[in-house]
């Protein structure tokens, strides 16, 4: 149930980012924005989607996470990387709330130190969310501009995701010293779905930044 809610959130923010971008100057719509490095005509965009997960650290979850968009990707490697930080977001923003839960839960169990981690981890899940959307952002700017113009935008995406992605390991080491328990396992399963995502958006954002220019 969660994956078919994931797929139906993400669909419709696709679609109002879609509708965003076009309705601005500033804005260029994300299927209309050409790619620096188009696939070989022959590619077809599972395939394509699948050897760009290649080089990510988590390809099947890449892979299974992105291929139902392939109609939004098609082979367009921007158009990709914009879609993997859209579903890292949507996946951090669900395990925030749950977070948001869990803290009501914690306050009440015996050990502070479960109190004290999923508050800690809520805090940084708050900034992880917040910068991926600096980042959607940010990458919805990406269209015809000039390759500096282009080069500038992904450099600040790079920057955000990587803090993202940090956060998230910080989170998950705040929980070293505490004893397992329902709550840990349950935050470090949410929050290493994410960190699994996030990874995978940065890891393919660096690969259309280095062929801008190339």
């Amino acid at each position: 149930m969660d994956s078919l809610l994931n797929y139906i959130f993400v669909f419709f923010f696709l679609l109002l980012l879609n509708s965003t971008t076009s309705a601005s100057h500033h804005f260029h719509h994300p299927q209309l924005a050409p790619s620096p490095v188009p696939g070989p005509a022959t590619t077809n965009p599972f395939d394509f989607i699948r050897s760009s997960c290649n080089a990510t650290l988590y390809p099947d979850v890449c892979f299974t996470s992105l291929s139902r968009y392939a109609t939004y990707v098609r082979r367009d490697p921007a158009q990709l990387a914009r879609i993997a930080i859209g579903v890292s977001l949507v996946q951090a923003r669900h395990a925030l709330s749950s977070l948001f839960n869990m803290t009501r839960m914690a306050e009440y169990g015996p050990d502070h130190r479960v109190t004290s981690a999923v508050h800690d981890c809520a805090s940084l899940l708050g900034d992880t969310v917040d910068q991926m959307r600096g980042s959607l952002k940010q990458m919805s700017r990406i269209g015809s501009s000039n390759d500096e113009a282009v080069r500038f935008q992904l450099s600040n995406v790079q920057t955000w995701m990587s803090a993202a992605l940090t956060n998230e390991d910080t989170c998950s080491d705040g929980f070293e010293d505490v004893a397992d328990c329902p709550v840990k396992s349950e935050v470090c399963d949410k929050v290493g779905s994410v960190k699994e995502l996030t990874s995978n958006a940065l890891a393919l954002v660096n690969s259309f930044a280095s062929s801008v220019g190339s």
